[in-house]
């Protein structure tokens, strides 16, 4: 007796060139990518589909493609956006590419494409066949995206990014003086009047005024507080339409996932504001402000603690860092996980990329 054919076949794969997916499509994405342990936020489709609609609206040549199997769930989706890359950043000549929709601008970590692992073999040859036709610069991916690229990657670049282990609890944390340190800067600006909130991601309509609003103090803080030392920030009011949009979508879903903040307030004012995303048992630091007169009270290095604290009593396993060494994050015992960028060459666009990005590993050697 022949044996029965126990294959699962795709159905697809089918392209979408609009941010305006069927409602099953989005709700299959987020069933995926939420099972993938190689996901993150950043590859969920409010965030892809809010960048899309916002820092991506100029741009065009954005689509994404949706395996889907015979009984409907979705079980691959790959985002892409065709783009031009600068050879120089002092030079005007560059070059056409496909990257990952929603990586580059509005700094996304952890990037890549979501995919059960039957259909990963079948996204990386995909990605080889269009591959023949234009280059792919795949920026800042997950480490755990390689069994998704196709032959012929050549590793760019990596990104340290630290992550913090909560399971064993914010007390275990740090070193002995630095937990001290932290109580101590906890007494002071109890002293002064400062008190601390958790305020969770918007579930409905009825949350997004506060969170909106939360929003525009963390841009203002972070403004001010980079002014003040007389540096510049990409953090502006040009980014305020996709976090803006990255609430709404959240709240839409009302999962309780996506845009959170720990807020710092003192006599009813907001003095202090670390914005970043729920996911899963992760929390991902994104962004942070707060009233330079209050430094020497170390209000900065307090948020950060309490946010610590907030979500390790919700529970989460993680507090994700995101990309950046900066020396205070490995005081909270963070532990780098490296996003590697891959570049699939083709043709001369392909070759002067190639070119640019060993120039820099020459340099950096």
């Amino acid at each position: 007796m022949a044996p029965v054919e126990t294959t699962v076949r795709a159905v697809g794969p089918v392209r979408y060139r609009t941010a305006a997916l069927p409602a099953d499509i989005l709700d299959g994405w987020r069933e995926l990518a939420a099972g993938d342990p190689d996901g993150s936020w950043f590859g969920t489709p409010e965030w892809t589909l809010a960048w899309w609609e916002t820092l991506g609206a100029k741009q065009g040549g954005g689509e994404i493609t949706v395996w889907r199997e015979a009984d409907g769930r979705v079980s691959a989706v790959v985002p892409l956006l065709r783009t031009w890359r600068r050879l120089h950043p002092r030079a005007p000549l560059a070059v056409p590419c496909l990257t990952v929709l929603g990586s580059g601008p509005g700094a996304a970590d952890h990037c890549g494409f979501t995919a059960a692992p039957e259909r990963r073999a079948e996204v990386a040859d995909w990605l080889h066949r269009r591959a023949r036709r234009a280059t792919l610069l795949l920026t800042d991916l997950d480490p755990g995206q390689r069994d998704r690229l196709p032959p012929g990657a050549v590793e760019t670049g990596r990104t340290p990014c630290p992550r913090t282990d909560l399971r064993a609890g914010p007390e275990a944390l740090g070193s002995r003086q630095f937990r001290a340190d932290l109580r101590r800067y906890g007494r002071k600006l109890a002293a002064d009047g400062v008190t601390f909130r958790w305020v969770a991601p918007a579930v409905g309509e009825r949350e997004l005024a506060e969170r909106i609003e939360l929003l525009h103090a963390v841009l203002r803080l972070h403004r001010e507080r980079r002014a003040a030392l007389g540096l510049p920030t990409t953090f502006d009011a040009a980014r305020a339409p996709l976090h803006v949009r990255l609430i709404e979508r959240a709240a839409a879903t009302g999962r309780g996932e996506g845009p959170a903040f720990l807020v710092a307030e003192r006599a009813g004012e907001v003095v202090g504001v670390l914005y970043g995303f729920r996911w899963r048992d992760t929390f991902a630091y994104y962004q942070i402000g707060w009233d330079q007169s209050l430094a020497p009270l170390r209000l900065g290095t307090a948020v950060i603690a309490e946010a610590i604290r907030a979500a390790a009593d919700q529970g989460l396993a993680t507090f994700d860092f995101l990309r950046g060494t900066e020396p205070y994050k490995y005081r909270f015992d963070a532990v780098d996980r490296e996003d590697v960028s891959w570049l699939v060459p083709h043709g001369l666009p392909g070759a002067l990329l190639g070119l640019k990005y060993r120039a820099k590993a020459a340099r950096q050697a």
